[in-house]
């Protein structure tokens, strides 16, 4: 039997304020645990929750940006259940009223098609507390240091339909909110990370299958992984004549296994009603517009932007403008340099290997976007050929200066075109055998002519130069 996968993604953001949604409280991360949690996020007797705006105006930002319905009157409610990390025994958060309705994202698929994926909602709620267990044996510390901070969490349709289009999506919404500024979108801090509803159907069948809930997957390798797995697994479930159990799963990478933590609740298990310490949320038409105005660029025009100013490639502007950082370093050198193309080639290529051999971030670069742009100056006027760029780029990555300091100290220079001519000449001369299989129409020889010509001038021919005196030579 043929099976199809079906997948909804629940992803918490924490949006960026500096203090949390209902308190005071400092929202700074690593802090010394139990030492950011107030009265208010205790929920001590007597303390009334007071709603930060600035959470708001993001999930607005949040809304407008993938083309949702912003709710005008939206309410708190409490959501009721018993966990150590959550001191007041109930979270607030938003069940009938959410402040963002319905939108969607558009994502590419690897056979370049575009698939849009529905939104549901997003709504805003408190982050509960952390549960620490490895650092105790036996025992379980729980710091409430994130107990109040803010949460978007964006809540997807069940329209992906394998691991591949999950992790697609959660990149967008990921480089989303970080282009808005409203999260920095630090996965390893917990700052984005997401819940997983899997189910597993019959091909052609319309009805849903039973889902599981994979739950608090911090990573996209690991959403791609857990998704698999328990795909196989319901799979396996269902072909030995058993059923699937609706349950929350939780996912450990290093056993690489999802193993089951709970039945699944279902709304009425929380137990909702009103927040009766929180007035609903208004939000009026002027409010709208004015967040309205704030947007930046999205990622979306900033690569249909690339693409017609500045004539890069669908597949180039894609890759400069899914990290926000990355399309502006990106930016910043190519108009410093005037070659768009060239630019993009060199980021694309040699940095980000370079910073993912290394575990670097764009913002960590040793190489800056002035640095850079002054290296392809000096290339695109061949003043230094390709292999000298490449000289240059690891030497300013080890921090000996810009390309003009390193190509002055290194001695760096082209050969002439009368001394490569005179190079190829030798080795043609040298070589009959070689130049009679070329002329018989065995182009790859070509390939061993550039070679000898490149190591007898140690590099410092320029192959474009090497490729079009060696073809008018070897007519």
């Amino acid at each position: 039997m043929e099976w199809e996968t079906v997948i909804g993604l629940e992803i918490h953001t924490q949006l960026a304020t500096k203090s949390k949604i209902f308190s005071g409280a400092s929202t700074a991360y690593g802090a010394v645990p139990n030492t950011q949690a107030c009265a208010v996020d205790l929920g001590l007797p007597g303390v009334l929750p007071v709603f930060n705006k600035e959470a708001l105006t993001m999930a607005i930002k949040f809304g407008l940006a993938i083309g949702a319905e912003i709710t005008r009157h939206s309410i708190f409610a409490r959501k009721n259940y018993f966990y150590p990390d959550l001191p007041k025994g109930y979270q607030i958060s938003q069940m009938d009223h959410p402040i963002v309705g319905k939108g969607e994202i558009d994502i590419e698929l690897e056979n370049g098609k575009t698939k849009t994926v529905g939104v549901t909602r997003a709504h805003l709620e408190e982050d509960a507390g952390k549960s620490l267990h490895e650092a105790y044996d036996g025992m379980t510390g729980i710091d409430l240091n994130r107990a109040g901070t803010p949460l978007l969490e964006i809540v997807s349709e069940p329209d992906m339909r394998s691991a591949k289009e999950a992790v697609t999506y959660m990149k967008k919404i990921h480089s989303l909110v970080r282009y808005l500024e409203i999260s920095d979108g630090n996965m390893q801090e917990g700052s984005f990370r997401c819940d997983a509803n899997v189910s597993v159907r019959p091909k052609g069948q319309q009805e849903f299958g039973t889902r599981a809930e994979l739950k608090n997957i911090n990573s996209f390798k690991n959403v791609e992984k857990a998704i698999n797995l328990e795909v196989l697994r319901q799979i396996e479930v269902i072909e030995s004549g058993e059923q699937v159990v609706q349950e929350t799963r939780l996912y450990d990478a290093d056993k690489n296994e999802t193993r089951s933590m709970r039945s699944k609740e279902e709304a009425m298990d929380y137990r909702y009603f009103p927040d009766p310490d929180l007035l609903p949320v208004e939000v009026t038409e002027a409010e709208i517009k004015s967040i309205q105005d704030l947007l930046p660029e999205l990622p979306a025009a900033k690569q249909a932007r690339f693409e017609k100013d500045m004539g890069l490639s669908n597949y180039d502007a894609a890759i400069l403008t899914a990290d926000k950082d990355l399309a502006n370093f990106f930016e910043q050198a190519a108009q410093k340099s005037g070659h768009a193309k060239l630019t993009a080639n060199w980021v694309i290529g040699d940095l980000s290997g370079r910073l993912n051999k290394e575990d670097k971030t764009i913002i960590e670069s040793p190489v800056s976007a002035e640095m850079l742009a002054g290296m392809i100056i000096r290339l695109a006027e061949n003043a230094i050929t390709s292999k000298m760029a490449k000289e240059v780029f690891d030497a300013m990555w080890n921090g000996e200066g810009d390309a003009d300091t390193i190509i002055e100290k290194r001695g760096l220079k082209p050969a002439d075109s009368g001394e490569v001519e005179k190079i190829i000449d030798e080795i043609i001369a040298n070589n009959p055998d070689q130049v009679e299989q070329f002329k018989a129409g065995k182009g790859k020889v070509m390939g061993f002519f550039v070679g000898q010509v490149m190591k007898a001038s140690k590099g410092k021919a320029d192959p474009a130069q090497v490729n079009k005196l060696l073809t008018e030579k070897l007519k």
